[in-house]
């Protein structure tokens, strides 16, 4: 068999940056607005630091306005709640980004559902999932849309494709799963959780895996079909050094007809469609 496509995330994230910025630039010119993310960072979370960062240097390199809001890990839930409200009410401010894992006496829940849903580039407020499901969304959620624009912009058609998920998280499987189900997109999607029986038997009907169950290097190169596409979201890191996802690489790549790396593969494509979001919040609060 032939060696995989790697569906590389970093070479198409930098050229999602450059459509995001020559669309800010257009949005500057002709309204006079520049799109502006800020981010919420609560605690000293060395990985939260890492991404927010990487969030940011994005958004410069697509000519967003970015704003760091970083807070003490013993802040109060009312304080945070107060600053969301703040965030809500500035008009220079089109998302909003929360930085999770939040401390453990703070309800991720709640804080979350404070965003304006029309500020909610991450695209996972109830309202945003709610007109998802309904067919009308207003933002794609990042993660899902990122692993929608690598498959789709690298030739494969997810149209009448059979794909099978591994995971049921509001902030990628569940959600992917919506988006996939779209009209437009017309995948036949099969949902795999901790308390499914025998995923094999439906891993090995799927021509497109997408691997988000958070356990790493968990799917096996036996799971596998050959030809079938596979697309791991997971990211870790491994005892001995360096980075693993959630499918064991050596293995599985070779029965594919295409595979992201990890890294490099969905994580760089995430913050790519943060900036996308940012991008249509900012027009939208033009028109």
């Amino acid at each position: 068999m032939t060696a995989p496509l790697i569906l590389d995330g970093k070479k198409l994230a930098a050229q999602v940056r450059m459509e995001v910025a020559e669309k800010a630039a257009k949005l500057k010119e002709k309204h006079g607005i520049v799109p502006g993310l800020a981010a919420v960072l609560v605690g000293d979370d060395p990985a939260s630091h890492v991404y927010v960062k990487n969030k940011r240097q994005a958004c410069t390199e697509a000519g967003l306005a970015s704003w760091l809001h970083q807070l003490p890990a013993a802040t109060t839930q009312n304080d945070l709640l107060e600053l969301i409200d703040r965030l809500n009410a500035d008009k220079t401010v089109h998302g909003i980004l929360v930085q999770l894992p939040l401390p453990k006496h703070l309800d991720s829940a709640v804080i979350l559902d404070r965003i304006d849903p029309r500020k909610d580039v991450d695209g996972l407020h109830p309202d945003n999932l709610g007109l998802l499901a309904d067919g009308r969304p207003r933002y794609l959620p990042c993660t899902p849309h990122g692993v929608w624009q690598l498959v789709q912009r690298n030739g494969i058609d997810w149209a009448g494709k059979h794909v099978v998920i591994l995971g049921r998280s509001s902030i990628v499987g569940k959600s992917l799963a919506l988006l996939l189900l779209q009209k437009g997109v017309d995948a036949t999607v099969t949902v795999c959780h901790s308390r499914t029986p025998n995923p094999a038997h439906h891993l090995k009907q799927a021509d497109i895996i997408v691997a988000a169950m958070g356990q790493p290097m968990w799917l096996k190169g036996d799971m596998v079909r050959p030809g079938t596409v596979v697309v791991d979201v997971g990211i870790h890191r491994k005892p001995e050094g360096g980075l693993c996802g959630d499918v064991a690489y050596e293995q599985v790549a070779p029965e594919c007809s295409a595979i992201t790396p990890v890294p490099g593969g969905v994580g760089p494509m995430t913050i790519a469609m943060l900036l996308v979001n940012t991008l249509e919040s900012a027009a939208l609060s033009a028109r």
